[in-house]
């Protein structure tokens, strides 16, 4: 199969990912504007983070007066899932050259790593690459156009609407799957108190950190003890 090929297929295959990727960047690019950003600042962060949940994370806590600190640090700790995705695909891309492996670094988002990886176990193509590189850039693409639009009606919606509600409203529906395990719920619950006490008590804004962490080790405690039940 051929280079463009390849390419083309990994824009069809990621394709159906994009549907709700539309009404996300909308949401933030509206979020943005209407909590202050310019249309450069917030095409920029589009374009420099490309990461749709690191994003709304960090106007969260930005427009909550975090410091800087914490919010390099969570928006890094939420991107860091990046590093596992890159181990795996490692196995498939070793032999590319550096120049290669940094573009597909920057378009490496979850929903060109789930069709890809998946491509890429079965294909036996040499330049397969280029099937992640297709449904990155096809990402990239509409996660751009939609974050434009989200800028031009946050121009033109009324303030007095207080979209701002739509960022806990986001992150809702991401966790909607997650409620079918008991340990999930378990983790969710804690992580959420923990950060709704933590917002006025825990300095340097740093609540939502400290929230995570609490989360993965209720998750570790977990764990350990089913296993040890299990045994």
């Amino acid at each position: 199969m051929s280079n463009l090929k390849i390419f083309l297929k990994g824009i069809i295959d990621v394709s159906p990912l994009m549907v709700p990727v539309v009404p996300f960047g909308i949401i933030f690019g509206v979020l943005a504007i209407e909590l202050g950003f310019n249309a450069y600042a917030t095409m920029g962060m589009s374009i420099i983070i490309f990461g749709g949940a690191s994003q709304i994370i960090f106007l969260q806590l930005f427009s909550g007066g975090a410091s800087s600190l914490v919010i390099l640090s969570s928006v890094g700790a939420v991107n860091s899932r990046h590093l596992l995705y890159g181990a795996v695909l490692s196995e498939h891309l070793s032999d590319l050259k550096l120049t290669w492996k940094i573009i597909i670094s920057y378009f490496l988002v979850d929903q060109a790593f789930v069709v890809s990886n998946d491509y890429l176990k079965k294909s036996k193509d040499e330049n397969k690459h280029f099937h992640l590189f297709g449904a990155g850039v096809t990402c990239w693409t509409i996660w751009q156009i939609t974050t434009f639009l989200g800028i031009i009606l946050g121009s033109i919606i009324p303030e007095k609407l207080g979209l701002t509600f739509a960022i806990p409203l986001t992150f809702l529906a991401l966790l909607v799957n997650d409620f079918r395990k008991l340990i999930n719920v378990i983790v969710i619950i804690v992580s959420g108190v923990v950060a709704t006490l933590g917002y006025q008590i825990i300095p340097f804004k740093a609540y939502v950190i400290v929230a995570a962490l609490s989360g993965l080790l209720i998750a570790f405690i977990i764990t350990k003890f089913m296993v040890k039940k299990n045994d």
